[in-house]
């Protein structure tokens, strides 16, 4: 009898000790489905952490390229602007060079076209004094002086002709104030208006220059 009630308490002591064990497995198994459950939060968590740390870095990263496309194209507009600024500067330098070049070529050429102007104009009164000499009366006493002066005043004439000085032929020509100096005036109705009718001074030019304007007396 004894013997009955302890294996009956030891079979009790069993049961009791496996229902502990059956809510302790449960309790586990509750415990890790409830894991299982929690995880997949944790994990879209994390993803949206990593969209939202990525979409972050994609901005910064945008606007830092906007940032530099703009620092690239204001360099550029500046570059452009120095370049055309360089550009018209060559532009007028070249400009100014031609304007140089072509001045002194000319002035060069009117120095050896016009190089005779001054010994010419320091030469004209001299002439002028052998046509007043030549004007003086001619007999037999002086005959030969008169033939000395004529030679040389046709020498003078002669050699400035060679060096392009020529006298002005302006009777009976029109009226020009760019070749005459007109000192006086007369009224004389077989003539035609701003003709000029007599030569008072002699006037040359050298090639296509006035060197002196001749003195006429011009019908009005």
């Amino acid at each position: 009898m004894e013997d009955k009630h302890k294996q009956t308490m030891e079979e009790k002591n069993k049961e009791s000790t496996d229902e502990v064990k059956q809510e302790e497995t449960e309790a586990q198994v509750d415990e890790t489905a409830e894991q299982r459950y929690e995880e997949p939060a944790e994990v879209e968590d994390d993803v949206a952490d990593l969209v939202e740390e990525t979409e972050e870095v994609t901005e910064e990263a945008k606007t830092d390229k906007e940032d530099n496309v703009a620092s690239f194209q204001a360099e550029i507009e500046s570059l452009k602007e120095q370049l055309d600024k360089l550009e018209n500067r060559l532009l007028r330098t070249q400009a100014e060079y031609d304007n140089y070049r072509k001045r002194t070529d000319k002035e060069r050429v009117q120095a050896r076209k016009y190089e005779a102007q001054a010994l010419a104009t320091e030469l004209l009164p001299v002439i002028d004094n052998f046509e007043r000499a030549l004007q003086t009366e001619v007999d037999e006493s002086n005959k030969g002086f008169y033939d000395g002066v004529q030679m040389v005043y046709e020498q003078l004439l002669q050699a400035l002709a060679s060096q392009g000085v020529e006298v002005m032929d302006v009777v009976n020509k029109p009226f020009d104030p760019n070749l005459h100096h007109a000192v006086m005036q007369e009224e004389d109705e077989t003539i035609d208006s701003n003709i000029i009718t007599e030569e008072l001074q002699k006037g040359y030019m050298l090639k296509d220059k006035v060197i002196r304007p001749a003195m006429v007396k011009v019908n009005k």
